[in-house]
């Protein structure tokens, strides 16, 4: 059970697990986005963008192009 959701049904609980993107607009009037893990952490923000549909494209990749991402150290 998640600490603090007693009451979730099952399909609540699922998505407060997989993270949700926040699409906002930064004092400059620059359209970003972040990522946020299922305990409210965020976990990735975005470049600035011109316009809310080239941050909502910028979302989408993260979702296409992220499970196959390498993992690089350096």
């Amino acid at each position: 059970m998640l600490e603090g959701h007693t009451s979730l049904d099952s399909a609540e609980k699922g998505r407060l697990m997989a993270g949700t993107f926040e699409l906002y607009e930064d004092r400059a009037g620059e359209h970003r986005f972040r990522l946020k893990a299922g305990n409210g952490q965020v976990i990735a923000t975005s470049e600035g963008y011109s316009s809310k549909s080239a941050a909502r494209n910028g979302i989408e990749s993260v979702k296409t192009n992220a499970p196959d991402a390498e993992i690089v150290e350096i």
